[in-house]
C-alpha cells in the first residue's frame, strides 16, 4: 500500500458568518499589524469591508494592496513586494480569487527573505515562510486558499509556471458564502470548471493517493451534483457553497496528486494570450480526458460510481465515457467558448502551442497516458477551428 501524506491549512472555517473567526485569528496570532491582499473590484463592491471591519475593532493596523493583476506574472510579484517591503505586517490576509491568492502566498515566503521570486523559479525549495497567512476566497472555483502552489506568468516564454513548496500552504482558511453571493454567472462558470478539472485531474493522476482521492472524489460529488444551480440560478446559496468546499476540497487534493495535462496545455493560453486560468481550462478539458481514456478509465468509472451511483451495474468503459460526456456539458451549460480563435489564437500559433505545452513536465508526468509532440499537437486541433 505504500505510505501515504497529505498536507492542508492549519485550520478551516466554513459557512455563512464564518468570516467573524478573522478576530479569533487575530487574537491568536497576537499581531498589531495586517497586509491585506485584494483588487480593486473586491474593494469597490464591499466584500473586503467586513474584514477591514474586523481589524479595526481589534486596533489592527493595516496597510491593503489592491493594485493587484488578474493572471501575475513575476515581475507583477515583484512589484507588489516592492511595496510591501516599506510596510510591516504580522499576519498576510487575502481577499480575492486565485490571482490574489498566489500573490499573497508568494509574499509570505519572500518578505524580509533573503532570496527572490526569480530564485524560487528555478529552485522552489529555497522558499520559507516569513509570515502567516489567512485565505478569504471571493470565487467557488481556484483552490488556491488551500495548496502550496502559486501560479506565475513568465512574459519572456508566454507561458506560466507554478512554484511549489509547502511552505505556501495557507495557515487559515475563511470560507465565507457571503464573499460569493454576488458573484457574476461568467466567473462562477470559469472558476466552477476549474475547480472541476482540479478534482478530475487529480483523481486521475499518476501520483494520487488513498488521501488525496478521498477529497477528489468528496470534491467531484460536489461541483458535479451543483455547477449547474450555481451558474443558472445565481440565489441557489446552497449550491454555490457547496461549490465553495468542493473547489476546497480540490486544492487539498493538488497538494498529494497534482494537476495533469489540462492545465498543462492550458498555460500556454494564459500566458501568451491571456485566457483566463478557468476558461482555458474549461476549452481543453473534455479533450485532453476523452485523450487519456484508456489510460485512466478505472479512474474515470470510479468517479462515475461517486457522482451516478445509479450507474454502478454498467461497463466501465461505458461509465468513463458518461463522466467526459458531463464535462461537456457543462462546459456547454455555462456558455464558455471552446473554440480558440474566438480569443484570437490562429492556425499559425499551433507549433508555438505545442513546443510551449511540451514544456510543462512539472504536470505533464503525472498524465496516465504519455502524451508526444504529436499528441499534444493533436489536442491543439480540436480547439483550433
Amino acid at each position: 500500500m505504500g505510505i501515504y501524506q497529505l498536507k492542508m491549512p492549519h485550520c478551516t472555517y466554513a459557512g455563512l458568518g464564518s468570516v467573524k473567526n478573522l478576530e479569533q485569528i487575530v487574537k491568536k496570532e497576537g499581531t498589531t499589524s495586517a497586509l491585506v491582499f485584494t483588487d480593486k473590484g473586491i474593494k469597490a463592491c464591499g466584500l473586503l469591508t467586513p474584514v477591514t471591519e474586523i481589524l479595526e475593532k481589534n486596533d489592527i493596523d493595516y496597510h491593503v494592496f489592491d493594485d493587484l493583476k488578474a493572471e501575475p506574472s513575476y515581475l507583477d510579484v515583484e512589484h507588489v513586494l516592492a511595496e510591501v517591503e516599506k510596510t510591516c505586517g504580522g499576519i498576510i490576509i487575502a481577499v480575492g480569487g486565485g490571482s490574489v491568492m498566489d500573490a499573497a502566498k508568494l509574499v509570505s515566503v519572500l518578505k524580509g527573505a533573503n532570496y527572490t521570486i526569480r530564485d524560487l523559479l528555478e529552485n522552489p525549495s529555497l522558499a520559507r515562510k516569513q509570515i502567516p497567512t489567512v485565505m478569504v476566497p471571493t470565487t467557488c472555483g481556484t483552490g488556491a486558499e488551500a495548496t502550496c502552489n502559486a501560479i506565475v506568468a513568465i512574459p519572456e516564454e508566454q507561458s506560466k509556471k507554478g512554484i511549489v513548496n509547502d511552505d505556501m500552504i495557507p495557515d487559515y482558511v475563511i470560507l465565507e458564502p457571503k464573499m460569493i453571493e454576488r458573484l457574476p454567472k461568467a466567473i462562477v462558470a470559469a472558476t466552477g470548471v476549474d475547480a472541476l478539472a482540479h478534482v478530475v485531474e487529480c483523481y486521475t493522476s499518476k501520483k494520487a493517493t488513498l488521501l488525496s482521492n478521498t477529497f477528489a472524489r468528496e470534491g467531484a460529488k460536489l461541483i458535479f451534483a451543483n455547477i449547474r444551480k450555481a451558474y443558472e440560478h445565481p440565489e441557489d446559496m446552497e449550491a454555490k457553497e457547496k461549490m465553495m468546499l468542493g473547489a476546497y476540497y480540490g486544492g487539498i487534493a493538488i497538494t498529494a496528486s497534482g494537476t495533469t495535462a489540462v492545465h498543462a496545455l492550458s498555460y500556454p493560453l494564459g500566458g501568451k494570450y491571456h485566457i483566463a486560468h478557468g476558461v482555458s481550462n474549461a476549452i481543453l478539458f473534455a479533450h485532453v480526458m476523452e485523450y487519456n481514456k484508456d489510460a485512466c478509465e478505472m479512474q474515470l468509472a470510479e468517479l462515475c460510481d461517486a457522482i451516478c451511483p445509479e450507474f454502478a451495474e454498467k461497463p466501465s468503459t461505458e461509465k468513463a465515457q458518461y463522466v467526459i460526456d458531463q464535462i461537456a456539458a457543462i462546459v456547454e451549460v455555462t456558455e464558455i467558448p471552446t473554440d480558440l480563435s474566438v480569443f484570437g489564437v490562429k492556425m499559425s500559433d499551433l507549433d508555438f502551442l505545442v513546443e510551449a505545452g511540451s514544456k510543462q513536465t512539472r504536470l505533464l508526468v503525472n498524465n496516465r497516458r504519455e502524451l508526444s509532440l504529436d499528441d499534444i499537437r493533436t489536442i491543439y486541433l480540436k480547439v483550433l477551428k
